[in-house]
């Protein structure tokens, strides 16, 4: 077993642990364009002053996707490649708003039609707005449900929750399988 010395401005052991967690978080809202949550994970890191655990921690994690991804040899050419493409706006996230189309989702799995559901979830390469549409849609049909059948609903999803992370909540009916 490797012994290693914790140096006097190093992280504690616990505390990379949790910062690797955090990173991970900003990479996913970064990656499925999810600006608000990327900008409020990348507001919280930057007011405790987590900059360079954060640029190590990014730096390592994109190390590894290379590294495992391409030979040695191609790995530094695709890396200065990218270099020389970097973006001159870095504080925005890469969205594609326009591929997403939450009504013709909506139509498909009104009319039960599995492979229309498929193809448009395929066809969407930033499933963020397309979850954002489908979010409207169910908040526009809210109301029109009848009376106590949206607490019905809620009650059943708390269930399905708390039976995942191993509580459950007392006086809720068994969930329904849709």
């Amino acid at each position: 077993m490797a012994v290693t010395k914790e140096l006097a401005d190093e992280l504690p052991v616990e505390e990379v642990e949790a910062a690797k967690a955090r990173v991970a978080t900003l990479l996913l809202a970064f990656r499925h364009g999810n600006q608000l949550a990327f900008d409020h994970e990348l507001d919280c890191l930057l007011e405790e002053r987590a900059e360079r655990e954060v640029t190590t921690l990014l730096a390592w994690i994109a190390a590894e996707a290379v590294r495992k991804a391409y030979a040695p040899e191609v790995g530094d050419r695709v890396l200065r490649a990218l270099a020389r493409r970097a973006p001159t706006d870095t504080g925005a996230v890469a969205v594609d708003e326009e591929g997403a189309d939450a009504a013709r989702l909506i139509e498909a799995v009104g009319a039960g039609d599995v492979a229309a559901v498929r193809a448009v979830v395929a066809s969407t390469a930033d499933t963020t707005y397309l979850l954002g549409g489908l979010l409207q849609a169910v908040a526009m049909m809210l109301p029109l449900l009848p009376e106590g059948e949206a607490e019905e609903v809620a009650a059943e999803l708390r269930l399905r929750h708390s039976s995942r992370t191993g509580s459950r909540t007392p006086g809720i009916p068994e969930a329904r399988q849709y």
